[in-house]
Order: C-alpha cells, then structure tokens, then sequence
C-alpha cells in the first residue's frame, strides 16, 4: 500500500512502472455495471477504431474481471483486444495461465501502459487509485490519458466488494477526436456516473463512500459532489410515490427532476432504469 505523504513513484525492477501495486481484491461480477455502462458509451468507440485494444490497469490477484471484460466487449466489437495489467510479477503470471490465443493477454506494467507504439481506445482503472494520496490523482490521470488513442476513454472509479454500487469519471484524451466519432458522444466532455443496485439503496447519497478518490474527500458543504448527492436525495425523497411501482421508476423520475433543475444529466430513462446516472463534470455554476 503506498505511503500516503508520498507521490506515485516507479515500482523497482528493470522495467519500471509508475505505481505502486493494488490490494488485489476482486471478485466475479464486481465491475459488470462498469462494463454494462462501457458497452453503451465506448461501442462506437470500438467498433469505428481500427486497432481497438483496451487495458484493464491493476486487475488483482485474480484475473477474473479482465476476462469478462473480454467477454462483454466482444459483443459489441468481436475484433476488441484486452490487456491485463498488474505491477506484481507473480499476478501476472498466475493470470498467463487464463490466457488464451481470442482471449485477454497480461504484462506488467502501471501508470504509464507499456504498450510500446500501441495507444489503447480505452483505459479500464477502478479500484486502484483508491489507496493512493488524493495529490496522487492528478498525475496518474495525466499518464494515462497521455497514452491513450485519439477519441480515447480513461474510466477511473471505485465500486464495493461485490458490485452492487459504484461510482466513476469517462475522462476523454487530450487533443481532437477523429472525426468520425459524433460530436455529441459521451466522452467528449469528462462525466461522472452514479451506479447503483436500487431494491438495496435506501438513498442516492449512500454511494458516498464509493466516490472516485479526487472527490471522496470533497463531499462537505461548498463543494459540487455534496451538492449533487443532496440536491439528488431531495428529488428522490419527492419521487417517493413512484416506489409503488418499483425503484426504478423512482430514480428514473428523480434523475428526470436534476435535469430539470438544470443538472447535466446524460442519457434517457433507458440508461436510467437500470440506476445509472451520468452528469457532465465539473457540473456547472448553481443558478
């Protein structure tokens, strides 16, 4: 774990790596509404690229999550190429034995994806930055985005043990986008996603405590992050009548009334339903 008045350094070794190694807790299905939520915003991105290859940064000491990764993307990219990466060398080989020739690959490697002259279309880092300092963010954000292909996504975030609540940012790469990518698709512009499984959330503002490390911290008065979640736990609290008919209807109805308020709310019910919310971040001025 690192040192938490320190800096992300470079792992020791002869090839090294910007980061220091996770905790490597994983479990099957931890990060399917990740994945579910990638499917929707990255499929143009995939299948309009014509090397579509996706790195799964720090994926534990099981690969599991990397494979299914895999799994899902081919759905809707059968050409989709998934790298596994891990600092910790003995992960790393524990996970070439899942290896298989139309199946994810793993290295070592950290921050910086050493992919040689390759440039992933998509960057899959949740649960690592976590355990680092919050100065640590900024710079581990800017590596990897460095790295990425143009049009590329960076998804960053924090999900619990087994998946039931999550919260993530889609910061896009720095410079243009290729122009056949639509000027309206999610990663233009950085979001935050709001996830959760609903028959178990008493209130939006339980995913508190799955908040991206740039923001777990900033949930106090004053900040954006505490404004979303209690402007959101008011529209919930007036969407208590839809419950009758189920959760879904009740977020759906209060992420309708944070658009309304003036809330850069992405998507439709369809997105929606399934207790996804996507906002425009940082989110504008308040009224």
């Amino acid at each position: 774990m690192p040192n938490p008045s320190r800096a992300p350094r470079l792992a020791a070794g002869r090839a090294r790596a910007l980061g220091a190694p996770t905790r490597g807790t994983t479990a099957p299905n931890r990060l399917r509404r990740v994945d579910r939520w990638l499917l929707d915003a990255a499929g143009p991105l995939l299948r309009g690229s014509a090397n579509p290859l996706v790195v799964d940064l720090g994926f534990g000491a099981s690969p599991v999550t990397t494979v299914e990764l895999h799994q899902r993307l081919r759905a809707a990219c059968p050409q989709v190429r998934v790298v596994g990466l891990e600092l910790d060398l003995q992960r790393v080989a524990a996970a070439a034995g899942v290896a298989r020739p139309s199946g994810p690959t793993f290295a070592r490697g950290g921050f910086e994806l050493p992919l040689a002259a390759e440039r992933p279309v998509l960057v899959r880092a949740l649960n690592v930055l976590r355990q680092y300092p919050e100065p640590a963010v900024a710079g581990a954000w800017a590596a990897m985005t460095a790295r990425l292909a143009p049009g590329g996504l960076l998804i960053e975030g924090t999900c619990d043990e087994i998946g039931r609540r999550a919260c993530w940012f889609c910061l896009p790469a720095p410079g243009e986008a290729p122009g056949w990518l639509a000027a309206g698709r999610v990663g233009a512009r950085p979001t935050l996603t709001l996830s959760a499984h609903l028959p178990s959330l008493t209130r939006p503002s339980e995913l508190a405590e799955r908040l991206p490390k740039a923001l777990i911290e900033h949930n106090v008065p004053g900040h954006d992050v505490h404004r979303l979640l209690a402007a959101f736990d008011r529209a919930w609290e007036r969407a208590a009548p839809r419950a009758v008919f189920s959760p879904r209807q009740r977020w759906i109805a209060a992420a309708g009334e944070l658009r309304a308020q003036g809330w850069p709310v992405r998507g439709n019910p369809r997105r929606w339903r399934l207790g996804e919310l996507t906002v425009e971040w940082p989110p504008p001025a308040p009224r």
